[in-house]
């Protein structure tokens, strides 16, 4: 009964927030740069420009911070949204209905003067129907000042995740396992699968990120059902199969191999690795922070 009442106050919170911020005159004092802030999905966490950037260091907020029952919590957003410019991204906050309401605000934001920017953000529906068919987003994105989308293949300006810039890419690593599995955080739950592939070399999303870099390091091949270990896997010139759990991973420029954790074994023999994709996802995204920048005056 609590979670019920629980989640009518939240749907309250959600309207009285949106309504708020659409109903204050907007500024753009500073900028502060919206995700998904989440310690236990390190995918989540690192994929923000702020992270990245001296002029945007401190700079972020919760995507999910303006349903908070915590009065303070959705005050301080409220502030920080009406007050700043906005950079939105990066992750896969597009056709995801969890993000669709703060989007649509943020869609509505430009007409009334603000500055706002979609840096790396994906589509993310979870529709199986949909996963290799999206051909638009659940948001209009010439509705913002300034796009860049993870999504190769549609009408916008392609910049792969931010998260490239970490300097952990740097590092080198010698390969000492043939096969290394990485599950998302919801997919390490699952114990009976655990169970069957326990004779591989595993590690999950929610662990750090050294941790992480350094097993798809090690590793000649990955096999993943989260978006940001095939990413990096790939930014190391590793092989990847993919099992996914939604639509962002169809649509990066260089193609995983599509999978299941049942069938993944047949299928190794298809993987390959594509060279410079570090180099190339490191040079867009330092071009486009230039235009970010220029845009934003900062």
């Amino acid at each position: 009964m609590q979670k019920l009442i629980n989640s009518v106050k939240r749907n309250i919170k959600k309207r009285k927030t949106i309504k708020t911020i659409l109903n204050t005159e907007q500024q753009n004092n500073s900028v502060v740069n919206i995700h998904r802030i989440d310690n236990r999905n390190i995918g989540d966490y690192f994929c923000a420009p702020h992270l990245y950037f001296d002029s945007l260091k401190n700079k972020q907020l919760d995507i999910f911070d303006y349903k908070k029952l915590n009065n303070a919590v959705t005050d301080n957003w409220i502030n920080k949204i009406t007050n700043n410019a906005l950079i939105i991204g990066g992750g896969g906050l597009l056709n995801r209905g969890c993000f669709e309401k703060q989007l649509h605000l943020f869609e509505q934001l430009k007409a009334k003067g603000k500055k706002t920017v979609l840096w790396g953000v994906g589509h993310n529906s979870k529709n199986k129907k949909e996963f290799d068919s999206i051909t638009s987003y659940n948001i209009d994105i010439n509705k913002f000042g300034l796009v860049g989308v993870r999504d190769y293949s549609m009408k916008a300006t392609w910049v792969p995740c931010v998260s490239c810039l970490h300097p952990i890419f740097n590092n080198s690593f010698i390969e000492t396992e043939e096969i290394g599995i990485i599950y998302h955080k919801k997919t390490i739950k699952n114990k009976q699968l655990l169970k069957k592939l326990q004779n591989y070399p595993s590690t999950s999303n929610t662990t750090n990120l050294e941790d992480m870099i350094s097993f798809i390091g090690n590793s000649q091949t990955i096999v993943t059902d989260s978006y940001h270990a095939m990413y990096w896997s790939m930014l190391l010139g590793k092989k990847v199969l993919v099992i996914p759990n939604s639509s962002k991973f169809f649509d990066f420029k260089y193609k995983p191999v599509i999978t299941s954790f049942n069938n993944f074994k047949n299928d190794l023999h298809k993987a390959q690795s594509y060279s410079g994709v570090l180099e190339e996802c490191r040079e867009i995204n330092i071009e486009f922070s230039k235009k970010v920048f220029d845009y934003l005056e900062i």
